[in-house]
């Protein structure tokens, strides 16, 4: 049995792993653009010159010789469903028993201006764009970043450790929209700011003309304001790595279609990772991988895990865990925390706790991302929700879950 796997992240490597454990002698390739295995999580530390590309690496010393497993580095351009081949352009093609693909995700930069000519834009989602981002930072001063998610601010963190000047331009009222509310966001734009960022929240980029040498010098904003740049990173989302799905017949929707056991809509092919547009967090991925590969052998096995959100960020030394969903809707109620060593935050729905947000001291967080994960009531409880722990359940319920002991 050949087994294909185009990527090397976290869901490929997890899934390589499982089908040499689950078939000694199977055959196992995988596939990537990139030189080197990395975890793009720590690509802010390659641009701080923290690490090499080389200690970026995640697996274990001599991974693929000890596990048999080929790699062959190229791009995947296209795939032949009816021949099982993955096509590494014209002449390379690349036969498959089970495929996974694994290929994960792009940056995607907006339309707006020059943004996607200019020869000084980037994203930063790979090994490849923090070595570009590297390269052109080495003659850049004044660098803007649009965008101020979790990537977006580990490229400031990494390029303030370099001394740059960076300028962060944001479309939301606060940083980290999508992680923090404004409290907890707050607390670190001060943290930025005291190393020398600066931010234009609640404004976004209207204008980035491109001068006669391909270059973006200035991004003018929709109030009016311009802001000289030498470079220019966008961290403005992602977008699935499925250019080279065209023509496969595999069924997408903001990602690949996949069932519970990973399967796409063709027969012996699998996806797993970010590609599915599933959650994007390092351990889901690493599930979505396993449970694909244990499918590709015949191990009957499904992903059930749900669970919306986990996110630890940890910037000047001040970390948060996010947990499950932060944005209250309309009769949720909210409970809130806080001392000089901390702050936490909840949000209730019909008696359930939906979403959890502890900064400062995120110690003894099981036990929410427990209440969360299995839809516990926790309405009795709610006055001294924060002080709950494990001792307040006893034994096990159905399916082997805790019952409260009061």
């Amino acid at each position: 049995m050949k087994y294909v796997i185009i990527g090397t992240s976290a869901a490929g490597i997890t899934a390589a792993e499982e089908l040499r454990k689950q078939q000694k002698d199977a055959d196992i390739v995988m596939i990537s653009s990139d030189e080197y295995v990395h975890s793009r999580c720590m690509l802010h530390k390659y641009l701080s010159h923290e690490r090499t590309a080389e200690e970026l690496d995640f697996t274990e010393k001599d991974f693929f010789e000890k596990n048999r497993i080929s790699r062959i580095q190229g791009k995947v351009t296209s795939l032949d469903t009816g021949a099982k081949q993955v096509c590494l352009g014209e002449d390379e093609k690349v036969p498959y028993d089970k495929l996974l693909i694994a290929s994960g995700a792009n940056s995607f930069i907006p339309p707006v201006g020059d943004l996607r000519k200019a020869d000084n834009v980037c994203g930063l989602r790979h090994l490849s764009d923090a070595q570009r981002i590297d390269s052109m930072a080495e003659n850049a001063e004044n660098i803007l970043v649009i965008g101020s998610g979790l990537v977006g601010l580990d490229a400031v963190y990494g390029l303030l450790e370099r001394g740059k000047n960076v300028t962060v331009v944001e479309m939301a009222d606060q940083i980290l929209p999508m992680q923090l509310d404004a409290h907890a966001a707050k607390a670190y734009q001060e943290l930025f700011e005291k190393a020398g960022t600066t931010f234009f929240l609640g404004k976004s980029a209207k204008e980035a003309p491109c001068q006669a040498d391909g270059r973006i010098h200035e991004v003018i904003l929709d109030t009016g304001e311009s802001i000289p740049c030498d470079m220019v990173i966008v961290a403005a989302g992602v977008r699935p790595a499925t250019e080279f799905l065209d023509g496969s017949g595999i069924e997408e929707n903001r990602g690949i279609q996949v069932n519970a056991h990973m399967e796409t809509s063709q027969a012996d092919i699998y996806a797993a990772g970010d590609v599915t547009g599933l959650s994007g967090i390092w351990p889901n991925a690493m599930k979505q991988g396993r449970t694909a590969a244990q499918n590709m052998c015949g191990v009957r096995a499904e992903y059930t895990d749900t669970f919306a959100q986990k996110n630890t960020i940890n910037f000047f030394g001040l970390v948060t865990l996010c947990l499950g969903e932060l944005r209250p809707q309309e009769g949720d109620h909210v409970l809130m925390q806080e001392d000089r060593r901390m702050y936490r935050r909840a949000i209730l729905r019909d008696g359930k706790l939906t979403g959890m947000l502890l900064q400062g001291d995120i110690s003894h967080s099981g036990i929410w991302q427990y209440i969360i994960k299995n839809r516990i009531d926790v309405s009795r409880m709610e006055k001294r929700l924060f002080r709950i722990s494990f001792a307040d359940f006893y034994g096990t319920g159905e399916k082997g879950k805790y019952v409260w002991s009061v």
